[in-house]
């Protein structure tokens, strides 16, 4: 596995990880090896060529200044560990790649803020959790992720109950969907960071969802080869 490209995927300790799994699956397609990163699963920073970080629990609010209203569970164990693991892929210009808690994690770190629970603010979009595409997102012109897609708009699934508030420094939002609550970001001050609000791992058999693995893959190939040389 160590001669080819690898990319991390960090998520929980506890209960069945589907959704590393499902994001395996999808970077076995485009290419990559994968290992499977949380707090107990010893230190690959040397090895990797990329990282995900992966969807799960609420974010302790007191990583961004806001109170713990008990509206869901907290691991601040894997908090730490996947802070740890983003300050590092900064450091060392490791590509990066969020989903949905991860997207916000990627956030918080950059100095922005959540909104804890956006459940009685929408008003044109579902509360109802799926895993299947029926929630509309729009793209901005120009940006890495419409680029990708070739779409202006996409449909996604939506497993979510938190949302970006305040933008962190130097991330840009680059969608939305139909209640504004951005769907997508990207910051322009490294090579690949960018996250997404919904989890494109559990959608491999649409293109477009795919394609965002590609360019990760990708991504960390290049930065394999630039080791190497």
């Amino acid at each position: 596995m160590f001669n080819r490209t690898i990319i991390g995927f960090t998520g929980p300790e506890k209960r069945i990880p589907q959704a590393w799994w499902a994001a395996r699956f999808c970077l076995r397609l485009c290419g990559a090896a994968a290992v499977y990163l949380t707090p107990q699963r010893g230190d690959y920073h040397q090895l990797l060529n990329a990282v995900i970080i992966g969807g799960g629990d609420d974010i302790d609010p007191q990583l961004y200044g806001r109170e713990d209203k008990g509206l869901a569970p907290i691991d601040r164990e894997r908090d730490a560990f996947e802070v740890d693991m983003i300050e590092h892929a900064m450091r060392t210009d490791l590509p990066i790649f969020g989903i949905c808690r991860g997207m916000q994690l990627l956030n918080v770190v950059l100095g922005g803020t959540l909104f804890g629970d956006i459940r009685a603010m929408r008003h044109l979009t579902s509360n109802r959790r799926t895993l299947l595409p029926q929630k509309a997102v729009n793209l901005k012109a120009g940006s890495r992720v419409r680029d990708l897609v070739y779409r202006d708009r996409l449909k996604v699934n939506s497993l979510h109950h938190q949302a970006v508030d305040g933008l962190g420094e130097y991330m840009q939002a680059v969608a939305w969907d139909e209640d504004d609550f951005i769907q997508a970001i990207e910051y322009s001050q490294h090579r690949f960071l960018m996250g997404v609000q919904w989890h494109p791992e559990y959608l491999p058999y649409l293109p477009q969802q795919l394609q965002l693995f590609h360019h990760i893959v990708q991504a960390a190939h290049d930065h394999r080869q630039e080791r190497i040389m």
